[in-house]
């Protein structure tokens, strides 16, 4: 009895030390593949980067699970609810790359309809306005004589510099600003001429001047007066294009859409530019104008 005893106490280490030898094994390859799933995802995070790691913060459970064969409190039984920590981190970790690669996908999409969308409104302007361009360059052209010396209206062309009797030019620290109202009072004078050639000055000489929207789209509206729309209708669209953000960029489209239509253009073409002033400028449209725009979309039956 006593051998057999003794024989079944030097068994029972033996037993535990096999016991753990296959836990540390189990253990062992459940590290082995976690490290391997956490360089894919550092390739997925960090695609193309060198030396670019992520350190999940891995914090063991409050109640450690406890492996069969192992007594608690080992070192074994730490290291597994480690793992078991790292495992969670991983696939934690995957699910917010691809929800990251889903939303990016989407925001891709989403700029891309955007942009297609834009390109489409953008070529449809231009071609009308290259339509309106060689019509007004093929009238200039036909001309017996050249454009500065026709006269508008009876009376000869009034270069900028010479002043107009009864219509006083302003005087102040602001050039832009005065040759802007000096072509206001010649536009309200009915002096077309001379204000055409003053509010043409504006624009070129200070493009970046607040008041270069306001003396683009009164120039067009100066032009639309002297029965040129073609050449009014050109004058709108470069408002409109060179300065989108200007204060006058949406009247500029919306006298746009009136020169098409005294130059007889069809409703379809009126309608689109129509279309782009309440798309870009919905917001930002006076309550005048946007009873204008509206009378304007009934009298040529837009949808």
């Amino acid at each position: 009895m006593a051998a057999v005893a003794a024989l079944a106490a030097a068994s029972l280490p033996v037993a535990a030390q096999t016991g753990r030898s296959s836990a540390q094994l189990g253990v062992e390859g459940r590290v082995d593949r976690l490290e391997r799933e956490m360089r894919a995802v550092q390739r997925k995070v960090f695609p193309g980067g060198a030396g670019q790691t992520v350190e999940p913060q891995i914090t063991a459970p409050q109640q450690p699970s406890t492996v069969p064969g192992v007594p608690a409190g080992s070192a074994v039984t730490d290291l597994t609810a480690r793992v078991a920590a790292l495992e969670s981190s991983v696939q934690s970790l995957t699910g917010q790359v691809e929800q990251s690669q889903f939303k990016l996908r989407q925001l891709e999409d989403a700029f891309t309809a955007y942009k297609r969308s834009t390109d489409a409104r953008l070529k449809a302007l231009e071609d009308t306005n290259s339509a309106v361009s060689n019509e007004a360059a093929g009238a200039a052209t036909g001309s017996t004589r050249p454009p500065a010396a026709r006269p508008a209206q009876g009376g000869p062309v009034i270069p900028a510099s010479v002043p107009v009797a009864g219509v006083e030019r302003p005087s102040s620290s602001d050039p832009a600003e005065d040759g802007y109202v000096y072509g206001f009072r010649l536009w309200q004078a009915k002096q077309y001429d001379a204000a055409v050639a003053e509010l043409r000055q504006v624009v070129q000489k200070y493009p970046s001047h607040r008041r270069a929207s306001y003396a683009q789209n009164l120039l067009g509206r100066a032009l639309l007066d002297q029965g040129k729309p073609a050449m009014a209708a050109t004058a709108f669209f470069e408002g409109y294009q060179k300065m989108p953000n200007g204060d006058r960029a949406p009247d500029s489209l919306y006298y746009l859409a009136q020169a098409l239509v005294k130059m007889k253009k069809p409703a379809s073409e009126v309608c689109k530019v129509y279309d782009e002033l309440q798309q870009v400028y919905g917001d930002r449209l006076s309550a005048g104008l946007k009873m204008d725009v509206a009378t304007g979309r009934s009298a040529s039956k837009c949808k």
